[in-house]
């Protein structure tokens, strides 16, 4: 591939996937693919530019409320849309609902930036993953069809069993090992059109498969610090962004992670 010499900024929006959930660094913020992106990026383009509005727990009807009129104005060569998994998640899901919102976030983003990019999400393998497939697919081919309409580039990490793979996701199930984050910023990189440095579809080496008093120890420690508190503010309607800023409100030259 060319290595594409015209981006010079990047704005990207979404929930905690876009973040960067958890790829934590040492002063405790988050990185995430997005962060990694904009760095590679910004080595490749001086005086590059990007902000990242993204706010963890937030539904694709927040997501078009809150963050795309803002991403729109800025006019930015690069725009990244995830949005929908959260919703998929729910018990009560209007998928209906959920693909009219997508359809007016890639509506208002797609005139207003050089190159609008969408993803098909990684899942991670296991239960949770097959209960809520049908809905993923139907959210899925929702960004399939809008990007052929709207010329976006779809990045398609669902199903690589790479980062299907359990060992890529985090403690509480539901977000990227800082591996998985570096991985997802390759795919990005490459579907940009810059010149791959890896293989992020590599699978990883065969796993040592845990024992049984192991595996019951992650599980209750999964159940005590991530899945009943997830179940209380479902029960509450609190979310884990309610009131949290977003990460990168501007868009300003790079300048490395922003504690």
């Amino acid at each position: 591939m060319e290595i594409n010499a015209n981006y010079t900024s990047l704005v990207a929006i979404g929930d905690s996937f876009t973040e960067g959930m958890s790829d934590l660094l040492p002063d405790g913020s988050y990185r995430g693919w997005a962060d990694l992106l904009a760095e590679r990026m910004a080595a490749h383009t001086p005086g590059f530019r990007y902000a990242n509005l993204a706010v963890r727990g937030k539904l694709i009807g927040q997501i078009v409320e809150e963050q795309v009129d803002a991403a729109a104005e800025m006019q930015a060569d690069v725009v990244t849309l995830v949005g929908g998994l959260n919703d998929t998640l729910r018990p009560k899901c209007d998928m209906g609902r959920v693909r009219g919102l997508l359809e007016e976030a890639v509506e208002r983003l797609a005139p207003n930036c050089k190159q609008l990019v969408l993803m098909r999400s990684p899942g991670r393998t296991g239960p949770v993953l097959e209960r809520f497939r049908p809905r993923m697919e139907e959210l899925f081919d929702c960004v399939d069809t809008l990007a052929a309409r709207h010329g976006a580039l779809v990045v398609d990490l669902f199903g690589v069993p790479a980062l299907s793979d359990q060992r890529m996701w985090d403690v509480d199930r539901l977000h990227l090992t800082p591996e998985g984050h570096r991985r997802v910023a390759e795919a990005v990189w490459e579907t940009l059109g810059y010149e791959p440095e890896d293989d992020w579809r590599a699978p990883l080496p065969a796993p040592v498969p845990p024992n049984w008093a192991t595996r019951r120890i992650a599980d209750a420690r999964f159940a005590r610090q991530y899945l009943l508190p997830w179940i209380g503010r479902r029960l509450t309607g609190r979310s884990s962004g309610d009131g949290r800023p977003p990460k990168r409100p501007e868009l300003l030259p790079y300048e490395g992670p922003i504690a």
